[in-house]
């Protein structure tokens, strides 16, 4: 079916579209031509349109728009072929009506794509293989997705960004090509930074109340001696009963130690003094010397003159 435009200063048509596969030219899904009856190229030439022929798809059902390129001008009357890929792009089925309007684009200078998945960034030059594949394609529009083959595979990039214009033509020109993320790119998580063990430590002396915190009491440790010994063998000593012998009646017992006070040598200052026994016999003797002495008198003996 043909819809002839109102305008015949332009060149639009609406035709019913179908994917190349139906005329055994599946090799045509590498780019974004398409194949146009021979009334079409009738239609052109008698406005004189320049080449290369840069044409607007759209469809009104869903509202989208794209552009593109023709290869051949062999389909059926009324009948256009598509790019299976670009019949997905556009939500078009087989029969769908198509309206195709000739445009005159701009030559980009940068476009910015995005691949759908991160093996694409996997394969060892994919500018090299983006770079052949675009090589097929006349014109990039900005949100289109194409789709490059490669290695029996196929990877839908996403058009980001189109310069100067929001579509542009990439024949014979030199165009700069920058990659996006991915779709499917997950940024790294990051590690959590770990405290060291002195702030750790701070942190949870401060979370603690003072309440359980103990206080420091003064002298509450062991006692030590001079002489090597532990307190508890000096304790077992002294608490053990101890025999007097006749070489022991002038030594007395060391009093014992109270815990926690340091011990300079193994008699106290408060040990009594010893206690030495008496003869009686001594006793009188010298209480006997002691009244002799209070007897005794001077100047009481006989009298001498030196006149003999």
């Amino acid at each position: 079916m043909e819809f002839n435009g109102d305008d015949e200063s332009s060149f639009e048509q609406c035709y019913r579209c179908y994917p190349v596969t139906f005329i055994e030219k599946a090799h045509l899904d590498k780019g974004d031509k398409i194949i146009m009856p021979p009334s079409a190229l009738n239609r052109l030439a008698s406005l004189h349109i320049e080449y290369p022929m840069l044409f607007q798809l759209i469809n009104e059902s869903v509202g989208k728009t794209t552009h593109c390129g023709v290869l051949e001008f062999t389909a059926d009357e009324g009948i256009v072929y598509f790019p299976y890929w670009m019949m997905q792009n556009m939500s078009l089925e087989e029969g769908d009506i198509v309206r195709i309007k000739n445009m005159s684009l701009v030559k980009g200078t940068y476009i910015k794509l995005q691949p759908h998945t991160q093996d694409f960034l996997d394969i060892t030059n994919p500018k090299a293989i983006l770079e052949t594949t675009l090589r097929s394609y006349s014109c990039l529009t900005t949100g289109d997705t194409i789709m490059v083959p490669y290695n029996n595979k196929q990877y839908f990039i996403n058009v980001v960004e189109a310069k100067p214009s929001s579509a542009v033509s990439i024949i014979e020109t030199d165009c700069e090509v920058d990659f996006a993320p991915p779709l499917d790119y997950k940024e790294p998580e990051k590690p959590q930074k770990l405290t060291p063990p002195k702030k750790r430590t701070r942190q949870v002396e401060e979370e603690e109340p003072a309440s359980k915190v103990p206080k420091f009491t003064p002298f509450t440790g062991s006692g030590k001696r001079l002489d090597g010994k532990t307190q508890t063998e000096s304790t077992e000593q002294e608490d053990k009963p101890t025999v007097k012998g006749k070489d022991d009646e002038l030594s007395t017992p060391t009093p014992p130690q109270k815990s926690g006070k340091l011990v300079f040598g193994s008699n106290s200052k408060q040990a009594s003094k010893p206690t030495v026994k008496v003869d009686p016999k001594n006793v009188e003797q010298e209480s006997s010397t002691k009244s002799d002495e209070a007897k005794f008198k001077v100047f009481t003996g006989k009298k001498y003159s030196l006149k003999d």
